[in-house]
């Protein structure tokens, strides 16, 4: 019972990452450049397509839509929904929502639509491709080892309250 909450739960989270990106893209990917490398935004800002102010913007924004559903919904869907009422119980059904919205963001998101597609791809800015360099996307992968511990931190929050 609990394992197919779970599913839902990271299939609701891996949407709310994918309505910011379809949002943010619809008008093209210059919507969402503030998750580009800073070589494409200054380019993008070079090129007219947006200002400064404007990635500042996007990136309250999007940071607003990301980590808020992250740090509220995910521990009241597992407190309130799954009826976790442990430390332990809390960080692991915290840890498998957010590993699974992490693949989701890597895999899909990443490595299909920003890496496979031209979605993403902003005139002007070819030559600065792959968008997603070696480097960043190591520093992506990475993540994988933050969500335990934002997990931790969460649950611990919670059983002290």
């Amino acid at each position: 019972m609990i394992f197919g909450l779970l599913v839902i739960e990271s299939i609701v989270m891996c949407f709310d990452l994918l309505i910011l990106c379809v949002v943010g893209t619809a008008n093209g990917a210059v919507g969402l450049v503030t998750f580009f490398e800073k070589d494409v935004q200054k380019r993008v800002v070079e090129l007219g397509l947006t200002t400064e102010e404007k990635i500042k913007k996007s990136t309250v924004i999007s940071s607003l839509v990301m980590f808020i559903p992250l740090f509220f919904a995910v521990p009241l869907m597992v407190y309130k929904i799954n009826g976790a009422d442990s430390f332990f119980s809390g960080f692991w059904q915290m840890t498998f929502i957010m590993e699974i919205m992490n693949l989701f963001d890597r895999l899909f998101i990443d490595w299909y639509w920003v890496g496979k597609t031209k979605a993403w791809e902003i005139a002007g800015t070819e030559d600065l491709k792959p968008y997603i360099p070696k480097k960043t996307l190591i520093i992506k992968w990475s993540s994988i080892l933050l969500y335990p511990v934002l997990s931790a931190i969460i649950a611990g929050i919670v059983e002290i309250l």
